[in-house]
C-alpha cells in the first residue's frame, strides 16, 4: 500500500521512468553499466523510496524479512552457502549470516548498504546486472525476491545460467516475482497499464518455468502454502489457471487476478533444482 503523499508517488514514477527507459534502449554492452549507475542514480534522487525508508525502520525491516525467512527456512542447514540476488538493504542475508556458514549477497548497487556493519560470513559482490562472479558449484541455495522483473529480458537467461552454473549439483535456486497477469507491480501500477518503471519485464509462472528449463534445472515446482508453510508441487495446474486468465480482456484480469485467492495463487515462487 502506498502512504506518501500524491505528488512524492509522481515525482518517485517520473524518476523511474525516466531512468528504466533508458536501460530499456541501451545495448547489451551499455546495460554492463548501467545497472548499477542507474540504481544509485534513483536511489540519490528519490531518497523517500520505499526501500530507504524501510532500512530507517527496524519495524518494518522485521515485518519484511518474516515471509522470506519462513520460505528459505526448509532448505537452510548450519554448513549451508546461500548466495541471495539482488539483496537491497541485505537485511535478509545479514539475518541468514547468524544462522549458517556463508552468504553472499549479488548486487549492482551499494549505495543502500554504505555504513552497515558487515559480518565476516557476508559478502556483497558488485555484478555488471547480469554475470554471478562465484566458483562453480559452491553454492547449496540460491535465493532471489523481486529480482527477475528488474532485468532486461535480454539478461535474464544469462544471469539463470550463472546461477544454475554456481549451484552444487542437487543445489536449489528460490524464485520470488510477481506475475504480469494482476500487474504491474513496479511504481508505475498507480499510472500505467503495463509495467514503465524498473520491472523491465513481469513474467508469468508459465514464462519463468521455462527459463529455468531451458538452462538446465532438471526440476521445477512451485511453492505453494499459506500461513507461514509452503510446499513444493508441480506448475502445471498453475499454468493451466493462467491460460484461463490470461483470456480475459486487461481491466477485468487484473481486477481479479488482485483478490486476495488469485493473488495467492499468481504469486510466483519457484523452486529449480539442479
Amino acid at each position: 500500500m502506498e502512504h506518501r503523499p500524491p505528488a512524492l508517488v509522481r515525482q518517485h514514477y517520473e524518476v523511474e521512468r525516466e531512468l528504466a527507459d533508458r536501460l530499456r534502449g541501451a545495448s547489451r554492452e551499455q546495460r554492463r553499466t548501467l545497472y548499477r549507475s542507474l540504481y544509485n542514480e534513483l536511489y540519490q534522487r528519490v531518497p523517500h523510496h520505499p526501500q530507504l525508508v524501510r532500512k530507517s525502520s527496524a519495524e518494518l525491516t522485521q515485518q519484511a524479512l518474516a515471509p522470506p525467512l519462513r520460505l528459505l527456512r526448509p532448505y537452510l542447514r548450519p554448513d549451508t552457502t546461500l548466495l541471495e540476488i539482488g539483496p537491497g538493504d541485505c537485511a535478509l542475508s545479514l539475518a541468514l549470516a547468524e544462522r549458517i556458514r556463508q552468504v553472499y549477497g549479488l548486487d549492482v548497487s551499494d549505495e543502500i548498504t554504505h555504513r552497515v556493519s558487515l559480518p565476516s560470513n557476508f559478502k556483497l559482490i558488485l555484478s555488471d546486472g547480469t554475470s554471478v562472479p562465484l566458483p562453480a558449484e559452491s553454492v547449496d541455495v540460491a535465493f532471489s525476491n523481486q529480482l527477475m522483473e528488474h532485468l532486461h529480458p535480454d539478461d535474464a537467461l544469462e544471469q539463470l545460467e550463472g546461477i544454475w552454473r554456481a549451484l552444487r549439483p542437487g543445489g536449489v535456486y528460490i524464485c520470488v516475482t510477481p506475475n504480469r497477469l494482476n500487474g504491474p507491480h513496479d511504481i508505475s501500477r498507480h499510472f500505467d497499464s503495463v509495467a514503465t518503471g524498473f520491472h523491465l519485464k513481469e513474467y508469468t509462472v508459465g514464462e519463468l518455468s521455462r527459463l529455468l528449463r531451458k538452462v538446465g534445472f532438471r526440476k521445477v515446482q512451485a511453492l505453494l502454502g499459506r500461513r507461514g508453510v509452503c510446499l513444493p508441487a508441480p506448475v502445471a495446474p498453475l499454468i493451466a489457471g493462467e491460460a484461463i486468465l490470461g483470456l480475459l480482456p486487461p481491466g477485468p484480469r487484473r481486477a481479479l487476478g488482485r483478490t486476495l485467492p488469485c493473488r495467492g495463487l499468481l504469486g510466483i515462487r519457484l523452486l529449480g533444482t539442479k
